[in-house]
C-alpha cells in the first residue's frame, strides 16, 4: 500500500481521543423501544420496520458501547457509572460470543439482509460484514480493556479480543469474508461496505475514517508499528481522494463509487478531518476541515445579523418551512426585493446556510422581513459572534504578507463586539501560531496564540496557512 509517512500522536487530551465526542446521555442508556433498544441481557439490538425481532448490529452496538465508555469516564455518580459499564460490556461480551473465527482473525456479523435503498449494487444476504465494524470494535475492546472499573481476567480477554479484531484488518481481500483491499493504483481501503469481488465496494469515507480509529486505540495502547503502518497507508488515502471526497461550495460525497451527496455525513466529514488533523499533528487534515466548513457548514446558528445602512437586496428562496435544504424545492428563488436602511440596524436570524449554487445566507426570522434570506458580505450584512471553530492540534503557522501590507487584527467578544483593532505592517512575511478557526462576524478567522498580537482574530482572507503534510 502506499504510505505517505503519517505518524500517529499519541498523546492527545482526552478530550481529542476517540469518540470522546460521542457519550451516551443517561437518558438513553436502557432503551426499551425504538428501531435500537436493548434485550433481556441488555444488547442493543435491531429491530426492523418495528417488528419483535432484535438483530445483531455491530457498528450500531460497537457505537452504543462506545457511547458508554465515553460517560463512563466523565460520571460521577456511582451507580450511573456502574451501569454504564454494565451496557459497554454487553456489547463487547456479545461480538466475542458470536464471532466467526478466521485464522487469527474474528469477524463480527450482521444478523439480517440488507440492501442500501440507494446504492446500487450494496446487497447483503446475513451474516456479512463491515470493515468499519471490524475498526470500531478493534476500538471497544481496546477502550473497555483500559477502564479501572473492568477485573484484570476481563481486561485480558478484553485486550485478546482487541489483538483477533486488528488481526482482520491485516487480511486482504481474496479470502472470505474481507475488509481491506489495495487498488490499482496502490491505496489502501477499508471497506464498510466490500463488494462480492475482490477490489469492489462502495469505497465508503466515513465507515473507513472510523475504522481507523481503531487502529489509532490498538497502535497507542499496544505499540503496535502494524497498526501505525496501516493507518499511515489508510491516511494517505484519504488525503489523497480528498479532492473526490469534497463537493466545492455544497455538501461532500458520501463514497468514491457513487458519489452522491451526503447530506446528513457531511458534518461527520468536517468532524472526522479534524480528528484525523489530531491524530497525525498533520496541517493537512485541518485545511480539509475548513474548506468544509466553508463548503457546507452547519445550519444550525441563529443569531442577529448587523446590517450596515444603505440599500441590501432580500430574497426568498423555495426552502422546507423551517428554511432548512429540500431536495424536492432545491432553494429555487422565489422573489427578492432592494431595502434600504437609513442607519445601522440589526434583525434576528434563524438559521445561517449555503444556499444552493450561491453564497452562504441568513434567514431574517422576526420584524419586518421575516422570512427573507440576506447574503453573507461583511462588513455589509453579517452575523454577529464567533461561531462553528475547529481546533487545531498542533497549531498551525499563519504567514503575514510583506511588503507593508497592513492587516487589520481584532479582539472580539462572544457577542461580536470588537473590544480592540490592531493594524500590523510587516517588511518581510513574518509568521504567527494559530490554535484555531472559526467564523467571526461574518469571516472566517485565525486566532493568533503567541507574540504581541496574541488573542486577536486575523481574517483568513488576509493571510497564509500551512497546509503541507506533516510526513515523513
Amino acid at each position: 500500500m502506499n504510505r505517505a509517512g503519517y505518524r500517529l500522536v499519541t498523546d492527545l487530551p482526552e478530550s481529542m481521543r476517540p469518540w470522546r465526542d460521542r457519550p451516551v446521555a443517561w437518558a438513553n442508556v436502557s432503551p426499551t423501544t425504538g428501531t435500537y433498544h436493548l434485550d433481556a441481557d441488555g444488547v442493543y439490538l435491531y429491530y426492523p420496520d418495528g417488528g419483535a425481532t432484535g438483530y445483531d448490529h455491530p457498528v450500531g452496538q460497537i457505537q452504543f458501547g462506545l457511547g458508554c465508555i465515553t460517560s463512563y469516564r466523565t460520571e460521577t455518580d456511582p451507580a450511573r457509572k456502574a451501569l454504564f459499564l454494565v451496557r459497554a460490556k454487553a456489547q463487547a461480551d456479545r461480538l466475542i460470543s458470536r464471532r466467526l473465527e478466521v485464522g487469527n482473525a474474528w469477524w463480527f456479523a450482521y444478523g439480517f439482509d440488507f440492501t442500501h435503498a440507494v446504492h446500487s449494487g450494496v446487497s447483503y444476504t446475513a451474516p456479512w460484514y463491515s470493515g468499519m465494524a471490524q475498526g470500531e470494535a478493534t476500538s471497544l475492546f481496546v477502550q473497555l480493556a483500559e477502564l479501572d472499573g473492568v477485573t484484570d481476567t476481563e481486561r485480558a480477554e478484553y485486550l485478546e479480543a482487541a489483538d483477533h479484531a486488528f488481526a482482520s484488518l491485516q487480511t486482504d481481500e481474496f479470502g472470505y469474508p474481507w475488509a481491506v483491499n489495495t487498488d490499482r493504483s496502490g491505496y489502501g481501503w477499508i471497506q464498510e461496505y466490500p463488494g462480492a469481488e475482490p477490489d469492489s465496494g462502495d469505497y465508503t469515507y466515513n465507515g473507513m475514517i472510523y475504522a481507523m480509529f481503531g487502529l489509532y486505540d490498538y497502535a497507542r495502547a499496544t505499540g503496535s508499528v502494524e497498526a501505525a503502518s496501516l493507518y499511515d497507508a489508510f491516511a494517505t488515502t484519504i488525503a489523497t481522494f480528498f479532492p473526490l471526497l469534497r463537493n466545492p461550495k455544497w455538501c461532500s460525497f458520501y463514497c468514491q463509487t457513487h458519489r452522491i451527496e451526503a447530506y446528513t455525513y457531511h458534518q461527520h466529514h468536517i468532524e472526522l478531518m479534524r480528528q484525523l488533523n489530531w491524530q497525525t499533528g498533520s496541517p493537512d487534515f485541518a485545511d480539509h476541515a475548513d474548506r468544509l466548513v466553508d463548503d457546507y457548514p452547519a445550519a444550525g446558528v441563529p443569531g442577529t445579523v448587523a446590517f450596515e445602512s444603505g440599500s441590501h437586496t432580500l430574497y426568498r428562496f423555495d426552502t422546507a418551512a423551517s428554511g432548512a435544504w429540500s431536495a424536492t424545492a432545491g432553494d429555487a428563488l422565489l422573489e427578492q426585493k432592494t431595502v434600504t436602511f437609513s442607519q445601522d440596524t440589526a434583525a434576528p436570524a434563524s438559521m445561517r446556510r449555503r444556499i444552493k449554487d450561491r453564497g452562504i445566507y441568513y434567514l431574517i426570522s422576526a420584524g419586518a422581513y421575516t422570512g427573507w434570506w440576506v447574503g453573507e458580505n461583511w462588513s455589509r450584512a453579517y452575523l454577529r459572534g464567533i461561531y462553528l471553530p475547529t481546533l487545531y492540534r498542533p497549531e498551525r503557522t499563519l504567514t503575514f504578507p510583506g511588503g507593508n501590507a497592513p492587516v487589520d487584527c481584532y479582539k472580539v467578544a462572544t457577542d461580536g463586539t470588537v473590544t480592540s483593532t490592531r493594524t500590523v505592517t510587516f517588511a518581510s512575511p513574518s509568521d504567527a501560531p494559530a490554535d484555531r478557526r472559526a467564523i467571526v462576524n461574518g469571516r472566517p478567522c485565525f486566532l493568533i496564540t503567541a507574540g504581541e498580537l496574541t488573542g486577536y482574530w486575523v481574517p483568513a482572507s488576509a493571510v497564509t496557512v500551512d497546509t503541507a503534510p506533516a510526513v515523513g
